[in-house]
C-alpha cells in the first residue's frame, strides 16, 4: 500500500489554475463560482468576474456577487446575457440551456480576451446539461472538474476560504428552470417564481423548494424537510396564484429536473 497522501482539493485547484495567465470567471451567484473566483483571486490568477443579468436571474443572486466583490476588490463587470432576445431559449425546448449558455458565452468572449471559466464542479456530469456543450463548443475551461472537485469538496474549499454562508447555500439552478418544457419562457412568470419562492423560504425556513409553472397550473415542490409544512405552503400558494389570476395544482415532493420532459437525465 502507498504512503502518499491524495493531493487536498485546494492544492489539485491551485494547480490547474497554474496553467492560466488570466482568467474570464463567469459567476452566477451560486457557491461553485463563486468559490471559484474567490479561490483564484486569492491564489493570485489575474482575474476578470462577469455577472450576467437577466430575468432568469434572481436578484439575491446579483447582490450576492456585488457583495463579494466589493469585499474582496474583483474586477466585476455586470451585463445582460442576452438569452431573451433568442427565440430558441425563450420557446422552451428540452435543450433551452444549450441556447441560454451559447447566448451568455458569446456575450461574454466579447468583453474580454482572457480564457472564460466557468464554475460546473464533477457531479454537474451526472445530469443532463446541454449548457456544457455550449462551452465546449466556446473553449470554456472548467477548472473545478479538471480538479476533480464534487460539490462537497466546493463547500467545504468555500469554508476554507471563510465565505461564510456563500458555503451552504442550496442548489439553485435559473428561474427558467422552473418552466416545463414547451411552455415558453416568459419575464413575469419568472418575476412570480421568484416572489413565491421568497415567500415560501420564510415561511418554511428555507431548504429545498421549488414553484413550477406547469401545463396544470402552478405546483411547489418540497423537500424532506418542508413536507410537515404543506398545508401552510398550500394556503399561502393558493393565496398568491388567485392574487395573480393563476390556478395553482399544489405541493408535492420535490424531484429534480422534473420540468424538463424528454430530457434523458435532469438536475435542476
Amino acid at each position: 500500500m502507498s504512503d502518499l497522501q491524495p493531493m487536498p482539493a485546494a492544492a489539485r485547484l491551485a494547480r490547474v489554475l497554474d496553467r492560466f495567465p488570466a482568467l474570464a470567471v463567469a459567476v452566477s451567484g451560486g457557491v461553485d463560482s463563486l468559490t471559484l473566483a474567490s479561490f483564484a483571486f486569492a491564489h493570485g490568477v489575474p482575474l476578470s468576474v462577469i455577472h450576467a443579468v437577466s430575468p432568469a436571474v434572481p436578484a439575491e443572486a446579483t447582490a450576492r456577487v456585488r457583495e463579494l466583490a466589493a469585499a474582496q476588490g474583483w474586477d466585476l463587470t455586470v451585463t445582460g446575457s442576452g438569452e431573451f432576445e433568442d427565440p430558441r431559449y425563450r420557446d422552451n425546448p428540452v435543450d433551452r440551456c444549450y441556447f441560454c449558455k451559447t447566448n451568455l458565452y458569446d456575450r461574454i468572449a466579447g468583453l474580454t480576451d482572457r480564457p472564460i471559466a466557468s464554475g460546473a464542479n464533477l457531479d454537474d456530469l451526472g445530469d443532463y446539461r446541454p449548457g456544457l456543450i455550449a462551452a465546449t463548443e466556446r473553449r470554456v475551461v472548467h477548472p473545478l472538474i479538471e480538479a476533480g472537485m464534487t460539490k462537497a469538496d466546493v463547500r467545504a474549499l468555500a469554508r476554507e476560504l471563510g465565505l461564510g454562508a456563500v458555503a451552504e447555500l442550496p442548489a439553485q439552478p435559473c428561474l427558467a428552470s422552473r418552466v416545463e418544457t414547451g411552455i415558453a419562457i416568459d419575464a413575469d412568470d419568472l418575476a412570480f417564481v421568484e416572489r413565491a419562492e421568497r415567500r415560501l423560504s420564510a415561511l418554511t425556513g428555507g431548504g429545498t423548494l421549488r414553484c413550477r409553472i406547469t401545463h396544470q397550473g402552478v405546483a411547489v415542490e418540497l423537500g424532506e424537510e418542508a413536507m410537515g409544512q404543506a398545508g401552510a405552503v398550500d394556503a399561502l400558494m393558493a393565496q398568491l396564484c388567485a392574487g395573480d389570476g393563476r390556478a395553482y395544482a399544489g405541493s408535492r415532493a420535490y424531484r429534480r429536473g422534473a420540468m424538463f420532459v424528454g430530457a434523458p437525465t435532469m438536475g435542476a
